[in-house]
C-alpha cells in the first residue's frame, strides 16, 4: 500500500528533481518539486510535507540555508530532511549533519533507497 506522507523534491537542476518527483510518483508517492531553496521554503510553509529530499549546491539559497532555516521553526520538527547530492565527501557530509539533516544520500542513488526513506 503506498504512504500517504507528502514529499518535495528539492533540486535546482530541473531534469534532476523531475525524474526523481516522477520515480517516486510512479511508486504511488504524493511528490511536489522546487527547483530553489526560497521556493523550497515557500513550499514547506504551505504543503507541509513528510520528507524533504534536498540538494545542497542551489544557487541564492542552498540546501544548508534550507535544512538550518527549517531546523530553527519547531513547526517543522517532525520533518524529515534527506541531503540528495554529488557532494559526498567529508566535509559536505560533516556540513549537513550540522545543518540538521537526517540522511545524507549521494548521487546516484539506487531508487529502492529512495523509494524506502520516502515510504
Amino acid at each position: 500500500m503506498a504512504s500517504m506522507k507528502k514529499i518535495l523534491v528539492v533540486d535546482d537542476n530541473v531534469d534532476a528533481a523531475d525524474m526523481t518527483a516522477e520515480i517516486l510518483r510512479v511508486c504511488g508517492l504524493n511528490v511536489s518539486v522546487a527547483y530553489g531553496g526560497a521556493e523550497a521554503l515557500a513550499a514547506v510553509k504551505a504543503d507541509a510535507p513528510d520528507v524533504i529530499f534536498l540538494d545542497l549546491g542551489m544557487p541564492f539559497v542552498d540546501g544548508f540555508a534550507v535544512a538550518k532555516a527549517l531546523r530553527s521553526d519547531a513547526a517543522f520538527d517532525g520533518l524529515k530532511i534527506i541531503a540528495l547530492t554529488a557532494w559526498g565527501d567529508q566535509e559536505a557530509r560533516e556540513k549537513t549533519k550540522a545543518a540538521g539533516f537526517d540522511i545524507h544520500l549521494t548521487k546516484p542513488t539506487q531508487i529502492a533507497e529512495i523509494v524506502e526513506l520516502a515510504s
